[in-house]
């Protein structure tokens, strides 16, 4: 029999013959850590620009009460609690990241998955920790891996759209669909699938709705696919299939060699501070020379930071006076300057008094960014970044892989650190034994024959 011609035909039979038995120990971990970050990136968004009006925009939608919005009282149809949730995961640029597939792969994924486990929880269905775990890990694998193929600079804005793909497969996964079936969703999300770049270049909030709508179309495919619609099959590199039409320039290969053999989960890394992850090098480089040539910003006459053409493009931007958060927490400019001002990022750094500092604005004008001569388009480091004081004094770091990164993960405690921060700024007062309580289960998800306990504290 003559191979298929179809690359998808190797992508469902990896996800439709791979168990929870057979991830390894190290993925399995990595989804636990992953989920309970979404999470916490959730909460805090749940207070970030604009969260409030798309809920309020999501009420217009439709009835019913089929999920819950998380830090929130409120319920909404499945679909429409998935495009807020993943708005809130997204809105403040903390979420997880994989670097070579340049996606945020737990964004779109848990806002639609969740809503899975929230809806079939109302029909008395229970999703077992198991069955999460191995549905996540599928879905990481099929998102991650499209993008991973990609040799063009991103023009669609794949936490969105491959992120789509992955939560496709994670909700066709929950619902138990054959791998007819989950080929003809995957189809019907690619259908509707978009998402693109411009919001990205001017800091608009459409970006983390991008994100929301990826999670929803997810949702509206698999209810197609569950109502017998068929979906077109060679939707990856087809005539106007995704990678030929979204992304132009790409190799299969070795990606898709490597199903069942690298397991995507794991290349998963942290966002330690709520930017842009194109800008964690400059951030982790400046802490590190601050800390070790203690100068400070009053002491900086400028700082240049070489670095491929990815972050050129997408952080590279001029900074602007009072700028929205959204195009602050994408100018390296700004991001060098406040690092070297507080020591660090956080949310604060993007509240209306932050982004109207001068001495900050001052300071980021003489920061320069320059392209590395990197030939992979899609990098985002290594990054050097340089130093020059008033004195005249210089001091370099080269920054080849960021904190967070599997390489150079964030610490435990540093972890733990952050989801109490994004609880303390939850939208909803919740008290921290509810919060502690979540940690426990999600430490021990694996044991678990109901995972919708997991949204019961999450939301007052």
């Amino acid at each position: 029999m003559a191979p298929s011609l179809n690359p998808v035909d190797a992508m469902i039979v990896h996800v439709m013959g791979t168990g929870y038995s057979d991830l390894p120990t190290a993925a399995v971990d990595a989804a636990k850590i992953f989920i309970l970050d979404t999470f916490s990136c959730a909460l805090a968004g749940s207070t970030g620009p604009s969260s409030a009006e798309a809920l309020s925009a999501a009420k217009l939608w439709g009835t019913g009460d089929g999920a819950r919005v998380w830090a929130r009282p409120d319920r909404l149809p499945p679909s429409s609690a998935a495009v807020v949730n993943a708005y809130q995961i997204h809105c403040l640029e903390f979420d997880c990241v994989h670097e070579g597939g340049v996606l945020h792969p737990m964004s779109t994924l848990m806002a639609a998955t969740m809503a899975e486990v929230d809806r079939q929880a109302g029909e008395g269905k229970k999703i077992s920790g198991k069955e999460l775990i191995q549905a996540i890990a599928m879905g990481i694998d099929v998102s991650c891996s499209i993008a991973m193929t990609s040799n063009a600079p991103m023009r669609f804005f794949r936490p969105a759209l491959t992120g789509g793909f992955g939560a496709t497969t994670t909700v066709s996964l929950l619902r138990k669909f054959d791998g007819s079936k989950l080929h003809s969703a995957l189809g019907l999300y690619y259908g509707q699938a978009g998402g693109n770049m411009q919001a990205h270049i001017e800091g608009s909030q459409l970006l983390g709705l991008q994100v929301g709508f990826g999670a929803r179309n997810a949702i509206v495919a698999c209810d197609l696919a569950d109502s017998g619609i068929e979906g077109p099959k060679d939707f990856l590199t087809g005539m106007y299939g995704y990678l030929v039409l979204m992304e132009g320039d790409y190799t299969l290969e070795p990606v898709w060699s490597q199903w069942g053999k690298v397991f995507r989960l794991c290349e998963v890394g942290h966002k330690p501070f709520p930017s842009g992850r194109l800008t964690h090098y400059a951030v982790d480089a400046l802490q590190r020379m601050m800390k070790e040539h203690t100068f400070t910003a009053t002491d900086v006459a400028g700082v240049r930071c070489d670095v491929p053409p990815l972050p050129l493009r997408l952080v590279g931007r001029p900074d602007v006076a009072n700028p929205q958060p959204n195009y602050a927490k994408l100018c390296l400019g700004y991001i060098c300057a406040t690092t070297l001002f507080n020591g660090t990022i956080t949310q604060h750094d993007f509240l209306p008094e932050a982004l109207k500092r001068a001495d900050v604005h001052d300071l980021a004008s003489r920061v320069d960014v320059v392209d590395d001569g990197n030939p992979d388009l899609n990098a985002f480091g290594p990054q050097s970044i340089t130093v020059t004081l008033t004195d005249g004094a210089q001091h370099a770091m080269t920054i080849t892989h960021a904190i967070g990164d599997p390489i150079n993960p964030l610490p435990r405690d540093r972890q733990l650190e952050k989801f109490w921060a994004c609880w303390e700024s939850a939208k909803s007062t919740m008290p921290r034994e509810q919060g502690q309580a979540l940690i426990d289960l999600i430490d021990q998800l694996e044991t678990l024959d109901d995972t919708s306990v997991l949204l019961d504290h999450v939301c007052p």
